[in-house]
């Protein structure tokens, strides 16, 4: 419907009409106004399934929804690597939500996984903001291609689920731009999500459905988003303020209650009807942007959509370790062991759960066989060893030539609504696949899990498969995997530390009652170990393949830039072995000398390539400004300084292949105010300040040509010492130092040519 109608049907509604609107219905629906024709739509959790609720709702996954297809969680999208194929899995998503009449599903979620033990990280991305935008991007593109709406989450530094709900998240403004803002930035303004989710969490002591500064100014004015912002269900603590900002729909209704408070504040002056108009104006936009376009015709065909759940599933799963163990052959003598063989913990618990109508484990895909057979292992309701079952999973995995054991967390151990208090999966599945390893050489682990877990058994295992939460099909998918059906060609959107201990923000993750602070800053995931050179299970961009990949001949066009050009890089990959795969290009950048502090590299682009055995192909990509910037807060914009760069390409991380040195030019001067505690060091560096250093240093001891001779003889004063001394000596210093010929006065006129003001 055109704006001009819309804004037509807002002039009719009452006062009473527009605050209802304000606020939905029940669990899942806006309000309808029947006398000027405005239907009701419904929205459904998401978004990695149809979590429709026809009966009793909730929003936490306890009651009951329709039928429906789970696909690979979050953590496992985000592994692919591949945009493609996240879009085809909107796609379908979006045909699903036609098909049941669902105008908006809730996803996708872009929090930053900042630590392991954020109870939600299966149902979020990665610990990059680059990599977390462009999936998330990715399925709002196939989404919204289907005429329904995405709501990408949860808006802004929600990383935990420990007093999710009042805590306040206190982070630095270039942190929060570089890594929290940055995950959402380029999905919402390249791919224009018809919503998006406000977070429960404060943002810096304010309620993030009361921030003017990230609903508005950043969020509509700079980013341009157009949509309507939804509270996550039960986030709102003052209404007017929230309206005031630009928090728009609240979910669920209120029972009138808070509709009354918009009322009156409208009637006594203190909300303008304005305000309440471009409300209804986003609100009644995307209602009417799903009821024009509904395609009653669509078809939710759950076998169908099973098997692109599958073929999603097949490229999450991350060969972590492969010692020659991997393929199986169908032919051998293999057990399978952990109850995760039969039924497997493939999704998370709470607002996406979703009520699969079919599960394939990878038992199922192996039954018929005589020669593979099935222990049990361990029980997944409570952490205890069970000896019986223990010592028949070890009789099994002595007769057989190969063990698999599929392991991971229970729900028990990782959930919305709960934060973990630890990085280890049970002690009793650990004790399993100790003491299979110790009598089968030949063992392989399976992994179901949302999150890192530390890995005691690493080095006595022969293979590992991080499956990560892979949907319905999950079986399937692992079972194409471990028999060579499927090459591998996922990696790691996440670092596996070896211990919980070595996070960044293992020291002050949960905070101190309800203020969390943010301390390792810009120093998330790979960014802090792979800055401090730290020891790692296995890196961020991490992923075995069954063939083998070469790069070379990496080529950029521009040897120098500036920071308003763009530069076109490419690599050659080839596939050196003996069967087709897919390869996940990665490209970092590094600042080789920076005057701010920077991560070691950052993730800029990557490429999913698929190769034939011997098969050559040239991958590209364009760079930009961002790709070279930081956040800059004194001009409160991105900034790129002068200097060196160093673009790396490889397969990981810490695998970097080729790579290739540029300069960038910055064109934008920042402002310098030189005071008299600015420092000798700072004036040298400036090429303008630089030439006043001689009237700073006149009569100073240490403005003597020869600094080296003013060194003592035995050595007490060196040249390093001096030189040190007078690179970072306040300007004032001058005075102490001068012999009485350098005035206060004399320093001031200096500092005015300084700052060009004489």
């Amino acid at each position: 419907m055109k704006t001009d109608n819309i804004k037509a049907i807002i002039r009719e509604m009452t006062l009473e009409e527009k605050a209802g609107m304000c606020s939905g219905a029940d669990f899942w629906h806006t309000k309808a106004v029947e006398r000027l024709g405005i239907p009701a739509v419904m929205v459904s959790d998401g978004p990695h399934g149809l979590r429709k609720q026809s009966e009793e709702a909730d929003h936490l996954g306890i009651n009951e929804s329709i039928k429906a297809v789970c696909f690979p969680a979050g953590c496992g999208t985000a592994a692919s690597f591949n945009r493609e194929l996240i879009t085809m899995m909107g796609e379908t998503l979006g045909n699903e939500c036609q098909a049941e009449g669902v105008s908006v599903i809730l996803g996708p979620a872009v929090n930053i996984k900042r630590s392991p033990l954020c109870g939600r990280n299966f149902e979020y991305y990665s610990e990059d903001p680059y990599l977390t935008t462009e999936i998330a991007g990715a399925l709002i593109k196939g989404v919204q291609s289907k005429n329904v709406g995405t709501s990408i989450k949860h808006f802004l530094a929600n990383n935990q689920e420990t007093r999710r709900m009042s805590s306040s998240s206190e982070v630095d403004e270039r942190t929060l731009r570089e890594i929290y803002l940055a995950a959402f930035e380029g999905a919402i303004v390249n791919e224009k999500p018809w919503t998006v989710m406000c977070s429960y969490n404060k943002i810096n002591g304010v309620y993030a459905a009361e921030s003017k500064e990230y609903l508005t100014k950043v969020l509509r004015e700079e980013w341009g988003f157009d949509g309507f912002v939804v509270s996550d269900w039960g986030a709102v603590n003052d209404r007017v303020k929230n309206l005031e900002a630009g928090m728009d729909l609240e979910m669920p209704s209120s029972h009138g209650i808070n509709d009354k408070l918009i009322i009156e504040a409208v009637k006594n002056g203190n909300l303008a009807e304005e305000v309440l108009d471009l409300t209804c104006e986003r609100i009644l936009n995307v209602i009417y942007r799903f009821v024009e376009n509904r395609d009653k015709k669509a078809i939710f065909d759950r076998d169908k959509d099973h098997e692109i759940a599958r073929k999603v599933a097949e490229e999450t799963i991350v060969l972590l370790k492969n010692d020659g163990i991997l393929p199986l052959k169908e032919t051998e003598e293999i057990a399978f062991i952990g109850k995760f063989a039969k039924y497997p913990r493939y999704q998370g618990g709470g607002s996406s759960h979703i009520n699969s109508h079919k599960v394939t484990s990878a038992w199922d895909m192996v039954s018929h066989l005589d020669n593979i057979t099935y222990a049990q292992g361990y029980n997944d309701d409570k952490d205890l060893t069970d000896e019986l079952l223990l010592k028949e999973a070890i009789e099994v995995a002595k007769k057989a030539k190969v063990a698999v054991i599929f392991a991971g967390l229970p729900d028990s151990f990782e959930s919305e609504g709960f934060d973990r208090s630890h990085m280890a999966i049970p002690n009793c599945q650990n004790e399993l696949i100790a003491r299979v390893a110790e009598v089968q050489p030949n063992t392989v682990v399976v992994l179901h899990n949302g999150s890192p877990v530390e890995m005691p058994w690493v080095n006595d295992v022969k293979g590992i498969l991080e499956a990560y939460l892979g949907g319905q099909a999950v079986g399937a998918a692992c079972a194409d995997i471990l028999f060579g059906e499927v090459n591998p060609s996922a990696k790691l959107p996440e670092t596996f530390p070896i211990k919980l201990e070595d996070n960044p923000s293992y020291l002050y993750y949960f905070g101190e009652k309800d203020k969390v602070e943010y301390k390792e800053g810009i120093f998330v995931g790979y960014r802090y170990y792979d800055t401090k050179k730290m020891d790692v299970l296995f890196p961020f961009g991490h992923g075995l393949s069954y063939t083998t990949f070469a790069y070379s001949n990496i080529q950029v066009n521009k040897s120098s830039i500036t920071d308003r050009d763009t530069v076109t890089v490419s690599i050659d990959v080839t596939n050196t072995g003996s069967r087709a795969g897919k390869e996940i290009v990665q490209l970092y950048i590094r600042d080789v000398k920076s005057t701010v502090i920077r991560p070691e590299k950052e993730l800029r682009g990557f490429d999913k390539v698929e190769l034939a055995p011997g098969e050559t192909k040239t991958v590209t990509f364009e760079l930009g400004k961002r790709a070279f910037a930081y956040w800059n807060t004194e001009i409160h914009d991105w900034h790129v300084e002068t200097g060196e760069f160093e673009i790396l390409i490889g397969s990981s991380s810490r695998s970097i292949e080729c790579s290739a040195a540029i300069k960038v030019e910055s064109t934008v001067k920042l402002p310098v105010v030189y005071t008299m505690d600015s420092t000798i060091g700072d004036i040298m560096e400036d090429p303008y300040a630089n030439q006043y250093i001689g009237e700073l240093m006149k009569g100073s001891i240490f403005g003597q040509d020869d600094i080296e001779e003013s060194s003592d003889s035995e050595g007490a004063i060196s040249k390093e010492m001096m030189m040190a001394m007078v690179k970072y000596m306040p300007i004032r210093g001058t005075i102490s130092f001068g012999n009485g010929t350098v005035s206060k006065e004399d320093l001031l006129k200096v500092i005015d040519k300084l700052n060009h003001n004489e």
